[in-house]
């Protein structure tokens, strides 16, 4: 689908000497590729082909044989390209995440979701396997909510509930779980699910860890466009963490499982909260690049008491 742009008539970019009727779509794509390059865009061919064939309603490969955009698109794709330039996340402009095998529907106001997440969602699914359906699961700090739609799309069976702070986040997050069955709860997480207290089978979070004290060591796109209320946590970065551990012995059963996301620094921090608020089983994981990354931990007890 094309999106036009209301303006003067088109104008051929100068450092191109293209006009609306010789610029084809891989031109485009080449013109956009070297924009990106420029400011130092760390995926510059994957951004340039993935907005000209939002603008174009194009497949990957569909663009291989497109013909010439009109000028509308051509505007439309150069204020994408430009903005993108400009360090507005990729997600933002598109307003698509993928997670797994579900596509999510993200912006402004709530945390892009990372493929690192996906590891520990996977570990969830392999715990889900071993329990009798119908299990009960929570994701504290839903965000988007794609942990939530991730597991109820691959693991049906079982009954998931969901809570996010933030009215923006859970907006997205509603938005993405309508019809999935997932009861989603707006609110703070440290009193919500006073129902299902010591009922649940497993807790998943992706709470927000990075300290205060590394916030100028974050990207710069991060900070300007990624929601704080997600990214930071106290000096140590683990208030939220610490938290989480409070509330997984309220909620679990004896027996129950909670994993939980933590910054690479807190291999050990992390794992350390869990063991102090009477977790047994406490084990730390990697994502795909071998860095420390989640943290699981155990209720103790026997299964199911």
């Amino acid at each position: 689908m094309s999106e036009s742009v209301p303006g003067e008539a088109f104008v051929p970019n100068p450092s191109t000497g293209f006009s609306a009727d010789t610029v084809s779509a891989a031109d485009l794509i080449r013109e956009s590729v070297r924009t990106l390059a420029a400011v130092g865009a760390p995926s510059p061919v994957a951004d340039a082909r993935t907005l000209v064939g939002l603008v174009l309603g194009l497949t990957p490969t569909q663009l291989l044989t497109a013909g010439n955009p009109t000028g509308p698109q051509l505007r439309r794709v150069r204020e994408l390209v430009s903005r993108r330039a400009a360090g507005v996340p990729l997600q933002h402009l598109t307003r698509e995440a993928w997670f797994r095998t579900v596509r999510l529907t993200v912006g402004p106001g709530v945390f892009v979701p990372r493929p690192e997440t996906e590891v520990m969602t996977g570990w969830a699914l392999a715990r889900l396997a071993e329990l009798p359906a119908p299990a009960t699961v929570v994701e504290l700090c839903a965000g988007s909510g794609a942990i939530s739609l991730a597991l109820v799309t691959e693991a049906p069976e079982h009954h998931y509930y969901a809570v996010e702070k933030s009215p923006t986040a859970y907006a997205y997050a509603a938005t993405n779980l309508a019809g999935t069955g997932v009861d989603l709860r707006e609110g703070d997480m440290a009193d919500a699910f006073a129902d299902l207290t010591g009922r649940v089978d497993l807790v998943v979070v992706n709470p927000p860890y990075i300290p205060l004290t590394a916030y100028e060591q974050v990207a710069e796109e991060v900070r300007r466009h990624e929601p704080e209320l997600a990214l930071f946590s106290g000096d140590d970065g683990l208030d939220a963490t610490r938290q989480v551990a409070r509330i997984g012995q309220r909620l679990l059963r004896p027996g129950g499982r909670i994993c939980s996301e933590h910054a690479e620094v807190q291999g050990e921090s992390a794992p350390a909260i869990f063991v102090a608020a009477g977790y047994d089983q406490v084990r730390d994981h990697p994502d795909l690049t071998r860095r420390p990354r989640f943290v699981t931990a155990r209720r103790p007890g026997p299964a199911g008491a």
